[in-house]
């Protein structure tokens, strides 16, 4: 895999928000979500006769989703995905949240002692405070992010450690096109 060789990196961890329609899970059993059984679920979901065709479109798509993150776990991802919440305001419109951001940071500091550097793939400002922290105590920080979507203090923090995503995209592109 590019990234584990490239950085020479132990574990990768994912960090995401998953869709899962009333399939019953909670985060509190601190078990990972099973993917297949959340497949077979949307699956017997969209058998209904009361199923709209917009609905079913929303549960292909989540499915797709699912199917990419049991590809991701193939290529041996760590898989830490969590529920989204659709919050709706008193108009009407709905705010979709997983907060990851969370549980990342958590894992960052948790897991200190067991890495020397970390490789992340974010450019939220959010994270500055637990990244510096981890700079002062002596880990290397590599950043790997769209440059136009990085907050000016993870670059600033991380200097030639910050690596632009779409230049690792055109690398990419140009080893699939051989």
């Amino acid at each position: 895999m590019y990234i584990k060789e490239k950085y020479q990196v132990g574990k990768i961890y994912y960090y995401g928000g998953i869709e899962i329609n009333d399939f019953p899970y909670s985060v509190l059993d601190k078990k990972p979500i099973n993917l297949d059984k959340l497949i077979s679920h949307l699956g017997i979901r969209m058998k209904r006769k009361e199923m709209s065709e917009g609905s079913i479109l929303v549960l292909e798509k989540h499915i797709k989703r699912i199917k990419f993150y049991r590809k991701l776990s193939q290529f041996g991802y760590i898989l830490k995905l969590k529920p989204v919440k659709i919050f709706r305001d008193e108009d009407g419109n709905t705010t979709k949240k997983a907060n990851c951001d969370v549980d990342m940071t958590f894992d960052l500091m948790r897991l200190k002692d067991e890495y020397r550097g970390v490789l992340v793939l974010s450019g939220d400002g959010d994270f500055a405070v637990v990244l510096k922290y981890l700079k002062e105590t002596g880990k290397k920080v590599t950043i790997l992010a769209r440059s136009e979507r990085t907050a000016r203090e993870i670059k600033q923090m991380v200097g030639e450690d910050f690596r632009d995503f779409n230049r690792l995209r055109t690398t990419l592109e140009f080893f699939d096109k051989k």
